[in-house]
């Protein structure tokens, strides 16, 4: 899972045959899901299950899917279950908890019915914090549409037979098309049928159904699909596209030999913010695909800036856990879960490598790499450094560590790069953690899981004795980790360094700006020291802000204002309209960012410069 603000896990949906075929098999779930009859803005589910020989069933919606490492409860969403025998009698359904419904005379269940809400209209967060899930691992149902099926929140499984082969059935209104990884083997323009080994195949390949959107090209042998949803007709998918074929062949080739899978689809909902929608912003990992939710109103050079960074990171998935993982992974108890110990690979692993590809491969330069590590490096401060890992991972569900979660993108991250550093510094430059990761998804691969508590050793066994140290002390251990000992193996050291910064904020976060409540104007403060940006225009405390560029700005857009100035570029010319003491007028110049100084690093060892090339070029 991954930021903007965070976060992670799945979805799909299959089911049931075309014209005429046989009664279901004993051993298959056959799931048939409606997208044509919503009523009330709910989707009607029906599950022909196999044969049951016990008096009682238990029927499970997950609690917690893989990549969210949340208890999200997606029971909450599901109403009115019903189960049936042949005949169409009614049997007693029983609600056990918020996830799960127990079945009477088990063995004469012929069916089940039930209602599913989305998630999206719902939400007041996007998940961070509170009780909504993090949008790409919600749902949504929109009638004629888009409905975007993560199919954890539509599918459920019966208890012990979640290992059953999967067969949906997917009724859908003909002028909609669902962008999936899948293979739909019905050829008809209303109807998708899926098929799934199992229940969590079919968790791990979500569905977006829209109006067709989407491009589709070659990396090396690998399809990538992008599909796109924005309902204001804002973007089309040949928008982005351009950018996300570079990013991933760049990605490709940082990988070298690693083909996790022959397809990867990016389905990319934009959620309108004038209504209720989605509001968790990131994206979510699964084998074969990632769900990403961004606002629609992003300016088209911001947007392209966080698919890079998002998008990369969930396909960079494909190597950790998707390939590489833990028998808590690989034997997933959607309700029970036990989690792993090692979310420093899984998350920070995957971060470290979405940064280290961009200066490897020239999207980003050394600087920009340094930056961004030294970014993280001051958040990461923010939560408790002596916090073991290892204990933090393993017991994140819980309420004492659930807080910690985001530290796996900026700590996590760190922890790569170290063992990233030391293998460099043990190996004179000839190995580092993208070599370590090859090591291990030849010793494991996605059919064969590790056991959590012998990864260090294995690790160690592979690379070299201070590695194995280093996760002893300062991953398992309590010790924090001295960052700038780190760098100076590289040649590297601490330095204050200039960064561009926001127009309208001071260190990204102090306001230059605020709002006349009773007019709803933008106004300058008025006794705030102004910055290069305003100063080289001509901008001067309490002036208004009515236009820029002729886009007129108010309370009710000023997000749209920050977000579009995150993408300004230095020297592109800007007009900007104004009122200075109840009159209007408008200037005119060339962009001056502001630049904040902050703590960084940079290169100052030119004798350990080829160690340092092998690092970040390597």
């Amino acid at each position: 899972m991954k930021k903007i603000i965070c976060s992670l896990a799945l979805a799909t949906v299959l089911i049931s045959c075309k014209t005429a075929q046989s009664t279901p098999t004993i051993n298959d779930v056959n799931v048939a899901i409606d997208l044509v009859n919503v009523v009330d803005d709910k989707v009607m589910v029906t599950i022909t299950p196999p044969a049951f020989t016990t008096e009682t069933v238990t029927f499970h919606i997950p609690k917690t899917v893989p990549g969210t490492y949340s208890a999200d409860n997606y029971g909450r969403f599901i109403e009115d279950v019903k189960a049936f025998d042949a005949k169409g009698n009614p049997l007693t359904v029983t609600k056990a908890d918020e996830n799960s419904w127990t079945i009477s005379d088990a063995k004469k269940i012929s069916k089940v019915t039930y209602l599913v809400n989305d998630s999206f209209d719902t939400e007041t967060s996007g998940g961070m914090g509170g009780k909504d899930v993090f949008s790409p691992a919600g749902t949504n149902i929109a009638a004629g549409e888009n409905f975007m099926l993560n199919t954890h929140g539509f599918v459920g499984y019966f208890e012990g037979k979640s290992e059953l082969p999967y067969k949906v059935t997917i009724s859908h209104p003909a002028n909609l098309w669902g962008a999936t990884s899948l293979t739909d083997t019905d050829a008809s323009a209303d109807k998708d049928v899926f098929t799934t080994p199992r229940y969590a195949e079919l968790v791990d390949h979500p569905i977006m159904y829209s109006k067709p959107d989407y491009t589709t090209f070659k990396v090396d042998d690998m399809e990538i699909l992008i599909s796109v949803y924005s309902p204001n007709g804002t973007y089309k998918a040949a928008d982005i596209t351009p950018a996300m074929e570079t990013m991933m062949r760049a990605q490709k080739k940082f990988l070298g030999p690693v083909n996790a899978t022959k397809k990867y689809s990016v389905l990319l909902y934009l959620s309108d913010m004038k209504k209720a929608d989605a509001k968790g912003f990131g994206a979510l990992e699964h084998t074969t695909s990632t769900t990403v939710v961004m606002p629609e109103m992003m300016p088209k050079a911001a947007l392209l800036e966080q698919l890079k960074d998002v998008v990369s990171h969930e396909f960079f998935h494909i190597v950790t856990p998707l390939t590489v993982h833990s028998k808590e992974i690989q034997y997933f108890d959607f309700n029970k879960p036990e989690m792993s110990e090692h979310l420093w690979m899984y998350e920070g692993v995957t971060e470290y490598f979405a940064n280290l590809f961009q200066v490897n491969q020239g999207l980003i330069s050394e600087e920009d790499f340094y930056n961004r590590m030294a970014e993280k490096i001051d958040q990461s401060k923010s939560f408790n450094e002596k916090m073991p890992f290892t204990v933090m991972s393993k017991n994140i569900l819980e309420k004492d560590y659930k807080d910690s979660y985001y530290n796996v993108y900026l700590k996590g991250a760190l922890i790569a790069m170290c063992i990233d550093i030391q293998m460099r510094e043990s190996s004179n430059g000839e190995k580092g953690i993208l070599d370590l990761m090859h090591a291990l998804s030849s010793e494991y691969g996605s059919k064969k899981p590790f056991n959590d508590n012998e990864l260090f050793t294995k690790i160690t066994s592979l690379t070299y004795p201070a590695v194995g140290e280093f996760l002893k002390t300062y991953v398992a251990g309590e010790t924090p980790i001295p960052y700038d000992q780190y760098f100076a193996k590289m040649g590297v050291t601490n330095a204050k360094v200039k960064k561009a910064g926001n127009p309208f904020l001071k260190d990204q976060s102090t306001p230059y700006i605020t709002v006349d409540p009773t007019t709803k104007e933008i106004k300058i403060l008025p006794e705030i020291e102004l910055n290069k940006f305003m100063t080289s225009l001509g901008i001067k405390n309490d002036d208004t802000l009515l236009a820029i560029n002729d886009t007129n700005y108010n309370l009710d857009n000023i997000y749209d204002l920050i977000m579009l100035s995150s993408g300004w570029k230095e020297g592109d010319a800007i007009s900007v309209k104004i009122k200075r003491a109840g009159k209007e007028q408008i200037l005119k110049g060339k962009i001056t960012l502001p630049m904040d100084e902050v703590e960084g690093y940079q290169s100052t060892d030119n004798n350990k410069s080829k160690l340092k090339e092998a690092w970040l070029k390597g």
